[in-house]
């Protein structure tokens, strides 16, 4: 599954789904909210058609330069409070390394190419994070 959407995910439900008897590796990134000095709330926006085609590119290139299995790739957007799930990205393969470096490559790539922005919003007022366009803690 690749997705963007304002509802809140099941980690479990979606490792299980990965999960399958050849696979030695279950790489999860689970991206949340973080209190950056007083923020309270974040507002993740996204142009959701092409941030889903970026993100099925992105695994497509995951799949060719790595020896994997399966990607999932979860990514919210809306009003989110500190501590509240942003980013899942779950990645299944034969062995560790490769399940890692390839998790790797996917968040950075998501941080480099999909169009979704944040928005810091606390006490202090808001602000767009600047040179970001992913909602991910990395």
């Amino acid at each position: 599954m690749i997705g963007v959407t304002g509802d809140d995910f099941d980690v479990n439900a979606v490792i299980d789904r990965v999960r399958k008897p050849d696979m030695g590796a279950l790489v999860t990134f689970l991206g949340t909210v973080r209190d950056d000095g007083g923020t309270e709330v974040m507002e993740l926006e996204a142009y959701e058609e092409v941030a889903v085609r970026e993100l099925e590119t992105i695994r497509d290139e995951a799949f060719a330069r790595y020896p994997i299995a399966a990607v999932e790739v979860i990514h919210r957007v809306g009003r989110l409070r500190v501590g509240e799930n942003i980013l899942l990205i779950v990645v299944g393969a034969g062995h560790r390394k490769e399940a890692f470096d390839a998790c790797e490559y996917i968040l950075e790539r998501i941080k480099e190419s999909v169009p979704i922005w944040k928005k810091e919003i606390g006490e202090g007022g808001e602000r767009w994070v600047p040179g970001e366009s992913h909602g991910g803690d990395a």
